[in-house]
């Protein structure tokens, strides 16, 4: 069986820690900016860890 390849948009968009988890960027911090609160802004410049249901399919697509 020849080996997965790994798919690239979800390289470059996802990254798996040290515990298994897999860390994304917040959306919704490229434009429109004006119309967002200072407090939304801050909160979406943290990033986030993707949700149980979603982290089987990216563990897939990055091969891990």
């Amino acid at each position: 069986m020849p080996k997965l390849k790994t798919n690239k948009a979800a390289a470059k968009r996802f990254k798996k820690t040290a515990s298994g988890k897999i860390k994304v960027k917040r959306s919704k911090l490229r434009h429109i900016l004006t119309s967002k609160s200072t407090k939304s802004k801050r909160k979406f410049r943290k990033g986030a860890y993707l949700s149980k249901a979603d982290q089987a399919n990216a563990t897939r697509m990055l091969n891990g």
